[in-house]
């Protein structure tokens, strides 16, 4: 753990000084200037900050999930993507807000809490209890019907809304604000509430369900928690920064790999490597092709997908 935070901490120091644009710690930081005429404090604190605690907030929120979503279905291939979970959570509403929490957030939480629990009424109509090949072919079937859903909005839409759509389908990360950053806050709080609920549990279900529900486990409802609250992690990482693929993926293998599969170590430590490894990806993805910068999700993408069929080849052996 002092390892992942360690790393955390490293990506969170270094990111916010390096870019395109080369900065002055302390100029940025010199109060003796206007911020209106401080170029160093604005890149820093409007540019490049509010980008570093998304991508920890994004990395974070998608990893868990993974986490959750792999120790329920008992199956390496699960995450937020492959379930329908993060194409469910992308919003087609105007700019708006309630209660001034943005209108993007709550349809974010709102479109992926649906789209999963589509899925689970699938499995439970299968079989009395969850199956989880039914949950990852349902989810398939779902994301190439929302996808499907987006094309034809993307269609209907004139040039410069599809091409803003179609980066933020890529994984953005631009923020500029810390407004949509204070809303993500809530669905994250929650979701952390309920994950410390979980380890033991998680434990147990990996297992089997009669094992689990063998050692007290009230498995139904377990499922419920775990479900809402990745769900709700899922949902306030897509509202800041897009459907990005693989961290589901990636990061809790990695994971597994270093701690062992005891959810006590499993669930922080994705937590505090998907925030730094999304970090790592979004400089690599603002630095990488100057003055350009790079959508985020391609970063990941061309990480994850070597993995993921590396992953698929010794599920295979």
């Amino acid at each position: 753990m002092a390892g992942f935070g360690g790393l955390l901490i490293a990506a969170s120091l270094v990111a916010p000084l390096v870019g395109t644009t080369h900065i002055s710690l302390a100029r940025a930081f010199d109060r003796s200037m206007p911020f209106a005429d401080n170029v160093d404090a604005q890149i820093f604190f409007i540019a490049r900050l509010p980008r570093v605690v998304a991508a920890a907030l994004v990395g974070a929120g998608l990893a868990t999930a993974g986490v959750v979503f792999q120790a329920l279905l008992r199956n390496p291939l699960a995450a937020p993507e492959t379930l329908g979970v993060s194409i469910g959570a992308i919003t087609l509403l105007p700019p708006a807000s309630l209660a001034g929490v943005p209108s993007v957030s709550i349809a974010s939480f709102l479109g992926s809490l649906g789209a999963l629990s589509v899925v689970y009424a699938l499995s439970l109509a299968r079989s009395r209890g969850m199956s989880s090949t039914v949950l990852l072919l349902g989810g398939v079937i779902l994301t190439t019907f929302l996808g499907a859903i987006v094309s034809f909005v993307q269609y209907l839409a004139d040039f410069t809304k599809t091409f803003q759509t179609v980066r933020w389908l890529m994984g953005s990360l631009d923020v500029g604000g810390y407004g949509a950053i204070v809303a993500a806050l809530v669905p994250l709080g929650l979701s952390a509430i309920g994950y410390a609920t979980l380890p033991r549990t998680l434990d147990l279900i990996s297992l089997g369900p009669d094992a689990a529900a063998a050692r007290g486990v009230d498995v139904a409802r377990a499922e419920r928690l775990a479900l809402v609250s990745a769900s709700l992690s899922t949902g306030a990482a897509v509202s800041l920064g897009g459907p990005i693929g693989f961290i589901g993926i990636v990061v809790p293998h990695l994971v597994r790999m270093i701690v062992g599969a005891d959810h006590r170590l499993v669930l922080p430590g994705a937590a505090l490597f998907g925030a730094a490894f999304l970090i790592a990806c979004d400089l690599v993805a603002r630095t990488i092709a100057p003055p350009v910068e790079l959508p985020v999700g391609i970063v990941t993408a061309m990480i994850g997908g070597p993995f993921f069929l590396w992953l698929l080849l010794r599920r295979t052996r």
